[in-house]
């Protein structure tokens, strides 16, 4: 039995800075997006990257089930974007202008690099799913990187 609280675990785990993304992809009902900090690189050959959705999410079915998504690694201006859609998932997209990418995944602009990819494998990740994409194409820019650190958004100084 662990002898620390989930509250301590989470504060703990605040002490590691993280990149911040958004993950969309295409539902029936339209595009999804959720705001995610559970983002790594897995493999070069081939190329794969992972994901954590909390199972206890409302959009956790739609990304289960998607086919493809799309990791976008925001940009220090896009901290609005993140509140966002980390609050709202179909309704982020009412006034957002993007275009659909590889299997009709909505693509955000703005973003330092995103990732479209297939879905490769799914894990159990206790309260998360640990979802394994295969990269199929990358765009990237120059601009600097919206973080994530000790329950606060920053950004590189």
């Amino acid at each position: 039995m662990a002898e620390f609280s989930e509250r301590e675990l989470r504060d703990a785990m605040g002490s590691f800075a993280t990149g911040v993304t958004i993950v969309t992809t295409m539902t029936d009902r339209g595009p999804l997006g959720m705001t995610v900090n559970s983002f790594a690189s897995v493999s070069l050959d081939p190329p794969l990257v992972l994901w954590s959705p909390a199972r206890k999410s409302a959009r956790f079915p739609a990304f289960e089930a998607a086919s493809h998504f799309v990791v976008h690694i925001l940009s220090q201006d896009q901290q609005e974007l993140a509140d966002i859609f980390s609050k709202t998932g179909f309704e982020a997209f009412d006034d957002l202008e993007y275009t659909l990418g590889i299997g009709d995944a909505p693509l955000l602009s703005g973003c330092t690099t995103r990732f479209e990819c297939s879905h490769a494998a799914g894990y159990d990740g206790g309260d998360h799913l640990i979802v394994v994409g295969e990269v199929l194409r990358i765009s990237a820019c120059d601009k600097p990187s919206l973080l994530f650190y000790r329950g606060k958004f920053t950004g590189l100084r």
